[in-house]
């Protein structure tokens, strides 16, 4: 069999985001965020589940830690929720939330384990959305006040840290096709709030900047991949437009200085007009240290009219797909990280998050899901291919330790290395996790 060889030093770990793990939902002072009250809003998530408990990893995060050290991760990507360190979002501090994050955070670095923080995985607090959310300029300015206690709190123990998780999703799935929190359905809403996104991320970096904070900084973006159904120019720029709607749209402006305009002029056409404001694009355009890649799927697609926001379709040709119905097409992923380094130049990538959902059942006390491990080589197998081609690429985080709370699938979509009971709680390590502790160990894997 061919073995596929990785470098020394790469970084090899998993990612969680706060929301989805950790439970706890109303204890320590911890307030309400968006995701709370969507998620008991009947008909919002399947089978009216939510994040109360989770995964319950708030009060079992040294079992979590104990999984990550055995699988020999040396990178943990994780978030801080907001609403427990400010339960109004700004304000008065929760004192027992950033003990939390301090206990997590002194535990990873206890097992040689490198903590990569990420500020915003899309909880914000319930009292901030009170008053516009992420509409309101003024979320911004809370956001900074919010990353600055984070960054003086936990300078000198964190390595890596990430700004805002896929804006995409916190602007466009969730304000315009209303299936993620706060639930609205509004292209003018979300354009906005895209840019006070993109603006929030620039002023944590300036932040982070002014106040000598240690480590690397970027940002953990939506990538997706779409290859022309044919060479018709009409398929070739829906094509574009899918893929910049994910990249371009929220990298250009802090490694450009400027939105993509081809982009501007199709949301105007769709209804939609960019509101910058003064002083916004220098804010915005800072340098940042690494982009964080985060790739599930991607497909065949032309020109539809009408067809949803971009005026595009996928066209299915028999892919395997995921149990939450992704195409599987790590080719794409490939074709990602040469489309970044083309337009952005050889700063360096950091796979935030890959990973499959499948259905994984328990049988005998043990998961073979090995639909995932085959996913698994597949996408490192795109990885490899990039960093033989001189792409330069940190490390690589699979998507995630644990099954979770899917957002709005509720607990029905598993991702995790690792099988969560939900009644139980109980961990048992799915034949994935063995399997990746293995590359880990190695650096290699055969395919």
């Amino acid at each position: 069999m061919p073995i596929i060889q990785f470098p020394k030093g790469m970084k090899w770990g998993t990612a969680t985001a706060a929301y989805q793990v950790e439970g706890a939902a109303f204890e320590d002072g911890r307030g309400l965020s968006i995701w709370d009250t969507f998620s008991h809003t009947p008909g919002k998530v399947k089978n009216g589940d939510n994040g109360d408990i989770a995964c319950d990893s708030y009060h079992r995060y040294e079992e979590d830690i104990e999984l990550l050290a055995q699988l020999g991760a040396n990178v943990y990507r994780f978030s801080v929720s907001w609403p427990r360190i400010y339960p109004n979002g700004k304000g008065d501090l929760n004192p027992k939330g950033l003990d939390y994050y301090h206990n997590l955070i002194n535990k990873l670095v206890e097992k040689g384990i490198e903590p990569m923080l990420t500020l915003y995985h899309w909880d914000l607090p319930q009292a901030l959305q009170d008053l516009g959310g992420w509409a309101n300029r003024e979320t911004v300015e809370a956001f900074s006040q919010y990353a600055e206690t984070v960054f003086k709190e936990f300078n000198g123990k964190v390595k890596y840290w990430q700004t805002i998780n896929e804006p995409l999703c916190a602007a466009f799935l969730s304000n315009y096709r209303g299936v993620h929190a706060p639930g609205y359905q509004d292209l003018q809403l979300a354009v906005d709030i895209s840019h006070h996104l993109v603006l929030a991320h620039g002023r944590a970096v300036q932040l982070f900047r002014n106040l000598g904070i240690e480590g690397k900084i970027g940002t953990a973006t939506n990538t997706t991949w779409r290859e022309p159904f044919s060479n018709k120019i009409e398929d070739i720029e829906a094509c574009r437009r899918e893929i910049g709607h994910n990249i371009d749209w929220f990298l250009d402006p802090i490694l450009k200085g400027q939105y993509p305009q081809y982009l501007v002029e199709w949301f105007k056409k769709k209804g939609a007009e960019l509101h910058i404001g003064e002083g916004d694009m220098e804010a915005i355009h800072q340098p940042i240290d690494f982009i964080g890649v985060n790739y599930y799927s991607g497909n065949i697609a032309r020109y539809k009219e009408n067809a949803g926001l971009l005026d595009i379709e996928n066209i299915e040709i028999d892919y395997e797909q995921t149990y939450i119905n992704w195409p599987i097409y790590a080719d794409g992923l490939y074709k990602v990280f040469h489309y970044l380094e083309d337009r952005y130049g050889n700063i360096p990538l950091f796979i935030t998050e890959n990973g499959a959902c499948c259905i994984d059942e328990m049988v005998n006390g043990k998961v073979e899901d090995k639909d995932r491990i085959k996913y698994y080589k597949q996408h490192l197998t795109a990885v490899s291919r990039a960093i033989e081609s001189g792409i330069n690429i940190m490390g690589y985080l699979a998507w995630s330790l644990l099954d979770n709370f899917e957002w709005a699938e509720g607990y029905g979509k598993r991702f995790g290395l690792v099988y969560v009971d939900f009644l139980t709680l109980e961990r048992i390590k799915k034949d994935s996790y063995y399997w990746y502790k293995k590359v880990i160990a190695n650096g290699w894997m055969e395919i």
